[in-house]
């Protein structure tokens, strides 16, 4: 919960605002002052106070407990121009509530943090568990010293500017090592805990086996991502229990599905009592990795629970990302959050070129000419399968005659595929026309490279058929200069020579131009492949000088 405070008129309004944007995150705390700042310190995650930072300051100061503990804390103006991150920049969550703040006020953010400021991904902002020297080491990556990763693990970490070697470390393990002076270890959460009990067995015991089990095989808790088990154990209270204090979720599994795990240690006894020779070792086995404690059972007289520990490989990443047409706030803070995500860019070298300011420094970037849209795509795919988080770029929406086909065509279930939707040429170009999109439209990529012409002559003469709007993606370069015309021709064969036509060249970038013509006037000549050609329906109009295609079938009345 999001604490509310104010002391004016002024920022009351500005606190309600956000309270009405945000009604089921916040809580206003009314009364004064001073008060209202202890409730909603030890009552919520985080707070904005509507005051100036110096009265903040000095309201929190004997509030404060530990970096860990403390609420984050976000000041906002009196004139409502800045969103300051006071405290708890991290931990707290105070620098991504000062970004969240400003966008819904119209204020700036203001964060203060090192990393942040300079776009180096914090190491206690991983979502992993995190020890060591997170100062010192955080401050070596500031002051570009060299900071060496170890990945003992993979795991599809965000860029860092880290070197091959060097006085400081940043190892990632699920090993149960302790980190050394100038070094900080990850805990990617690897390690799967199959688990079986009989009715009524301790949490206790189930607990004390798995801390041994971990403990022999020299792995650390602080991995562990789930405990497994099989379906009739989903309320066994001991393993319920063991879960919540390792705090992890509990997975469960059918008998059915776990009897078809290959195990070395099947037995009987669970076979007659719940179904399956194998709950430990199948379960967890059952989403693959490596067994590295086969079954055991735990050292109570007579033992009443088993437990076998899995590594599961980390997944990789990839993210198929949508730049839109080209306008720097035609990117989504979608796909904005996954670049900087990424630890590995692959693109075609113009589409890096246009977003590279906002990569983060030791982002490994993979870039190509035209023409190499499957070696990109099965790039991609590569470095995702070796468990890193990849960013495959393409203009426009990703899915729309760009990389998001070829990519998922090389995909296959061992990674994480993550789809982020871009503003595609048609809908750029229709934006700058009017609304020739108001109705049934098509798109239709007029380069016969990769489709033969007959197959989109056959799609034109459909769509001409149906009276639909078409749009034509690709539609003339030097090689290619006889398609847009027999386009056109067939289009002609249903549609009056005055059929509003919209022209836009380079949609949203610093030399966009469009225009309007119609189906009998336009010049092919004057389109290039940088160009969007939208042909109207039957019912599309020129309205004061805007292509418009009405939302029924026919319009209610004659426009004037």
């Amino acid at each position: 919960m999001i604490g509310l405070i104010s002391a004016t008129a002024a920022g009351a309004a500005a606190r309600d605002r956000l309270a009405a944007a945000w009604p089921d995150r916040t809580r206003v705390y009314d009364g004064p002052v001073g008060d209202a700042v202890r409730r909603a310190f030890s009552e919520c995650e985080r707070l904005v106070c509507f005051l100036a930072t110096g009265a903040v300051v000095r309201l929190v100061a004997p509030l404060l407990d530990g970096k860990t503990a403390d609420p984050g804390v976000v000041c906002v103006d009196e004139g409502g121009r800045y969103a300051v991150s006071l405290l708890g920049g991290h931990a707290g969550g105070a620098n991504d509530l000062a970004r969240e703040v400003g966008a819904v006020l119209g204020a700036e953010p203001v964060v203060t943090t090192a990393t942040d400021a300079v776009g180096i991904a914090g190491l206690d902002t991983l979502g992993l568990p995190v020890e060591g020297a997170v100062a010192a080491v955080s401050r070596a990556l500031l002051d570009g010293e060299p900071v060496a990763l170890r990945a003992e693990v993979a795991w599809p970490l965000p860029p860092l500017p880290v070197a091959e070697d060097g006085p400081y470390a940043i190892r990632v393990t699920d090993r149960a090592v302790e980190p050394a002076e100038r070094e900080v270890l990850l805990r990617p959460p690897t390690l799967v805990v199959g688990v079986g009990a009989s009715k009524g067995a301790p949490a206790e015991e189930v607990l004390g086996l798995i801390e041994e089990a971990l403990r022999e095989a020299g792995l650390s808790p602080r991995s562990v991502a789930e405990l497994a088990t099989v379906d009739a154990k989903a309320e066994e209270p001991g393993i319920v229990g063991a879960a919540a204090r390792l705090g992890v979720p509990l997975v469960t599994y059918g008998a059915e599905e776990l009897a078809r795990v290959e195990v070395p240690n099947p037995s009987d006894a669970p076979l007659a009592a719940v179904g399956t020779p194998s709950v430990a070792e199948a379960a967890a086995l059952l989403g693959g990795g490596e067994l590295l404690v086969p079954k055991r059972k735990s050292s109570a007289r007579p033992a009443m629970a088993t437990c076998a520990v899995v590594r599961r490989p980390g997944r990789g990443r990839l993210a198929v990302v949508g730049l839109g047409p080209g306008a720097r706030d035609l990117l989504t803070p979608r796909a904005r959050a996954e670049l900087e995500r990424a630890s590995v860019l692959v693109g075609l070298d113009q589409y890096v070129d246009q977003i590279r300011d906002l990569l983060r420094p030791g982002t490994r970037i993979l870039e190509s000419g035209l023409g190499a849209e499957e070696e990109r795509a099965r790039t991609a795919v590569a470095e995702a399968r070796e468990g890193r988080a990849v960013a495959l770029i393409g203009s426009g929406d990703a899915g729309v005659y760009a990389m998001a086909s070829p990519a998922l065509a090389e995909a296959s279930d061992d990674i994480d595929v993550v789809g982020v939707p871009g503003v595609t040429a048609a809908l750029a170009a229709g934006a700058i026309l009017g609304a020739p999109l108001g109705h049934d439209h098509v798109s239709i990529s007029l380069s016969d490279l990769h489709t033969p012409w007959e197959v989109i002559e056959r799609r034109v003469r459909a769509a001409a058929e149906a009276d639909i709007v078409v749009t034509f993606y690709n539609p003339r370069s030097r090689g290619r200069d006889w398609q847009l015309p027999k386009a056109l021709a067939i289009l002609a064969g249903h549609r009056d020579p005055a059929t509003p036509v919209g022209v836009v060249r380079n949609a949203s970038r610093p030399d966009e131009s469009s225009r309007l013509t119609t189906l009998g006037a336009l010049d092919p000549a004057t389109v290039d492949m940088m160009t969007v050609v939208t042909v109207g329906n039957t019912a599309t109009r020129e309205i004061a000088g805007r292509m418009v295609t009405p939302r029924g079938y026919r319009w209610q009345e004659e426009p004037r």
